[in-house]
């Protein structure tokens, strides 16, 4: 992989970049409410990037970010290299990974033989596998070349066989408020297909706003529909920012009782078959907006998380595009301009 020199430049300020403001855990309220934070930048993240990356850097992203403090990380996906490129290799991934206390590692499996793949991999810290469909035709056609109704059946067994395996299984709806294909989505058929899921013995369903259209209100319509037939604690947010809007969806989640969210550390990601659409809501963005609030990460370490994105970002030769990221290496090396600047008229009052 070619280096540039700015690209040199940058990975030395990364490395350099520390908290603006110490003790990042500290944040929280006494009676701050847990929630969880699945990454999903080693596959969400990752999938839609140009260019081949060597699961070397893939299996370093994941170990980084479990060291950060990140206790739910997406791995990797066993759909065909030939559909998602970026997720070829990812056995080999799996391999590389330094297991840390805690952690779950998960994988997104399409079907039986990507089942069969992860099974055949022992040992193998994964815990956990992902299953997904949508919740239009245009897009599940798009996207598995079969409509919503087929992607169910043929999903089925795929959960079956990964619980008698003693795997859980999550699932994951996409275009739950708008489809690139067919435009705006009904709720109401965004919650027939998350019944489905639960039905066939997902423990959870992340709901993708994968344009990333949603807003407050969108989304909160989504959940109160969705909420008829599902209680919150069995639901997840997956919202992309295309629109800026990724954290304040997440708090209006909230308010419906929502307390997991899924998030890509740097704004990592898209969708291959969303044009337009950016990546998830940064994990560092999230990060910062909980702070002081109710609700608390607190395992997840802030300024590490932040040093991971600019990382992967440098590696990646691609913006970091998270806010919160950007404004503490701004931070940053702002106060490394005024060290250097009072070194120098030290050095001249000695000479004087």
């Amino acid at each position: 992989m070619t280096v540039s020199v700015a690209n040199l430049i940058r990975r030395g300020a990364s490395r350099r970049l520390v908290s603006a403001a110490q003790n990042t855990r500290s944040y929280s309220t006494p009676t701050a409410k847990p929630i969880t934070i699945v990454e999903v930048g080693p596959r969400d993240g990752l999938q839609n990037e140009k260019g081949v990356i060597p699961a070397s850097v893939k299996a370093d992203l994941i170990n980084r970010l479990a060291r950060a403090g990140m206790w739910h990380i997406e791995a990797g996906s066993f759909v065909s290299p030939k559909w998602v490129p970026q997720m070829a290799g990812t056995a080999e991934v799996i391999s590389m990974i330094d297991p840390q206390p805690n952690t779950q590692y998960s994988v997104l499996v399409p079907n039986s033989k990507g089942l069969a793949d992860l099974v055949a991999i022992s040992p193998s810290p994964i815990s956990e596998i992902a299953i997904f469909t949508a919740a239009t035709d245009a897009f599940a056609l798009a996207n598995t070349n079969t409509t919503v109704a087929a992607s169910l059946e043929r999903l089925a067994p795929v959960a079956a066989a990964a619980r008698a395996q003693g795997l859980r299984v999550r699932g994951y709806v996409s275009v739950v408020i708008t489809c690139p294909y067919s435009g705006k989505v009904d709720p109401a058929r965004v919650r027939h297909v998350t019944q489905e899921l639960i039905n066939m013995g997902c423990y959870e369903v992340s709901l993708g706003d994968t344009v990333g259209t949603g807003t407050p209100a969108t989304i909160s319509t989504m959940l109160e529909e969705v909420g008829k037939s599902v209680p919150p604690e069995k639901l997840a947010g997956h919202y992309h920012d295309t629109f800026g809007m990724g954290v304040a969806n997440i708090f209006a989640s909230l308010k419906h009782g929502i307390r997991t969210f899924d998030a890509s550390v740097g704004g990592l990601g898209g969708c291959p078959y969303s044009p337009g659409a950016t990546g998830n809501v940064a994990t560092e963005d999230v990060l910062y907006a909980l702070r002081g609030s109710s609700y608390e990460v607190a395992h997840a370490d802030l300024d590490e998380v932040a040093k991971v994105g600019w990382w992967i970002s440098d590696v990646l030769a691609r913006q970091n595009t998270s806010r919160v990221g950007k404004a503490l290496w701004a931070r940053k090396e702002r106060e490394e301009e005024e060290r250097r600047r009072k070194g120098e008229q030290g050095e001249v009052k000695v000479k004087l």
